[in-house]
Order: C-alpha cells, then structure tokens, then sequence
C-alpha cells in the first residue's frame, strides 16, 4: 500500500493586519486641536468678510436697511456652523485613528478655546478703540476750549418708553441668537470631527 500526500502549496497565506482605532491615553490631542482652531478662525473671518462685502455692496444699492440686517446676522450664524465643522473636520484629520467618541471630546474643546479666543480678541478691538479714543480726548478738549468751548444743555432729553421696549427688544434678540448659534456651532464642531475621524486601516 502506498501514500501519496498532497503536494504543498508553496503560498503561504500572510497574516491580517489589522490597525485598531487608538483611544490616547491623554485623550486630549492639543496639536490637532490647535490646527482646528486656526482654520476655524480663518474660515470665520474669510466668511465674516465675505458677508460684510455682500451686505455694504447690497447698502450701496439702496437695499432696505432691516433686510440687511436680518442678512447679515443669519449669515454669521451659518459662518460660524461652517468655519467650526470645518476645524472639527481638520482637527479629526490631523489625529491618527480614533475612536468618534475621542473626535467628539477634542471637538468641544475645539470649539470652547475657539469661542473664548474670538471673545477675547473681539474685546481687544473694543477696548483698542476706547484706548485710541482717551488718548486723543485730551487734544480734542483742548480744540473745543480754543474755539469758545461747547453749549451742554441743563437738561437731559426724556427717553420714550417705546425706546426702551426696542432697545430692550433688540438686545434680547441678539442674546438669544447667540446662544443659539453657539449651540448650534458646537453641534457643528463635533458633526465635522466625527464625520473626519480617521477610519482604522486593514493591510492584507
């Protein structure tokens, strides 16, 4: 009785490798998130400019000036959406492999540190402005006393109720329109780095 094994196959099958999405032990990538910050920044002053340009050139034309305005405040909201999901997007790209839940917590970073950064740059222009405007108070004082000073009336004008209610109106728009698009820029961060995390990769 014979055997006659089977030949081997000279191929030998190589192993699957498998690159697993990484939860950092950190969790916080400030690196990518720093990234996602300047291009969040850049993104909202390339479209902040963008709609100023629209708005003045629509002004320029003689365009209602409330619809203008109404213009313009919706287009700062869809900006800031926008330029936000587009940092969160980066931010996730720049990372390696990551688990979605990892991309959404450097997101809401991304977005507080970007949020607090515009606020204290837009402070620094006002207070800029009011710096610039005391220092030169002492030079415009000394031209009104040389032209025989200024009539200041005794008394102050009455301000009407109806003024107030606008005012007062107005500013509680402005306040709920910012909170809502801070709410809605935060979605927005985490949607972008949640749709740009990395996938894991498989080498066969």
């Amino acid at each position: 009785m014979t055997y006659n094994p089977e030949p081997l196959s000279s191929e030998v099958a190589e192993p699957t490798i498998v690159n697993t999405a990484v939860n950092y032990h950190d969790r916080v990538r400030w690196g990518p998130v720093l990234a996602g910050i300047a291009i969040a920044l850049t993104g909202q002053l390339l479209l902040s400019a963008l709609g100023a340009a629209i708005g003045l050139s629509a002004g320029a034309t003689g365009a209602d000036a409330g619809s203008v305005s109404l213009a313009v405040g919706i287009w700062s909201i869809v900006s800031l959406l926008i330029s936000l999901f587009l940092g969160g997007w980066v931010m996730a790209q720049s990372c390696g492999p990551m688990t979605k839940k990892t991309a959404i917590l450097n997101a809401a970073i991304l977005w507080g540190s970007t949020l607090a950064l515009s606020s204290w740059l837009l402070a620094s222009g006002i207070s800029g402005a009011a710096e610039a405007v005391a220092a030169n108070a002492g030079e415009i004082a000394d031209r009104v006393q040389q032209q025989g000073g200024v009539n200041i009336p005794n008394q102050v004008q009455n301000v009407d109720p109806n003024q107030v209610r606008d005012i007062a109106g107005n500013t509680a728009k402005a306040t709920w329109s910012f909170l809502l698009g801070s709410l809605l820029s935060l979605a927005a961060a985490m949607i972008g780095a949640a749709v740009g995390a990395r996938k894991p990769r498989v080498y066969i």
